[in-house]
């Protein structure tokens, strides 16, 4: 019971304002700004999500922050893309964890290997408290896989299904 308390205790301790230091107005610009240029390259769409703490409900059943990913990655409409090729980029700052969900399209041509890799370098940037790098570098990676399994044709123009800009819970 003593740790549910505690992390209780830390998913409420940090708050908005935290997020709005770790990810500034300006920052959030660049990130869509990245985004779409990103999205001009391939068919699949990206979403950047960040959350300072789990809902209430999550804490008291225990809840991984991978399931509040997928819950999110449904909530955003990430899922429902024409080629099933979106990717949420998910980080929960109380936690520091840091979720890439695929939908089916891209993850059957990425290895659960290559996700967590990326994920692993997302958490090394951000232990140093380098928030922009780590989501850089990840936006760039996840731009290459789909640049690489869903590259637009030769005068196709992205159709931009979801909104670049990141969301911020």
């Amino acid at each position: 019971m003593l740790s549910r308390l505690a992390r209780l205790w830390r998913h409420r301790w940090v708050d908005e304002a935290e997020v709005r230091r770790a990810l500034p107005p300006d920052l959030l610009e660049r990130l869509e700004r990245r985004v779409g240029a990103s999205e001009r390259r391939h068919s699949g769409e990206i979403r950047i999500c960040v959350e300072a703490g789990l809902p209430t409900s999550y804490l008291w059943r225990d809840a991984r922050p991978r399931e509040r990913a997928i819950t999110l990655f449904g909530k955003l409409r990430v899922w429902d893309t024409e080629d099933n090729n979106g990717v949420l980029i998910y980080l929960l700052l109380a936690e520091h964890a840091i979720e890439i969900v695929a939908d089916r399209g891209i993850d059957a041509r990425v290895s659960d290997d290559q996700w967590a890799a990326m994920a692993q370098r997302m958490g090394a940037a951000f232990r140093d408290g380098r928030f922009e790098d780590g989501l850089t570098q990840a936006l760039e990676e996840v731009s290459a896989l789909l640049v690489e399994h869903f590259p637009l044709a030769e005068g196709q123009a992205d159709s931009n299904e979801l909104p670049d800009e990141p969301v911020v819970l």
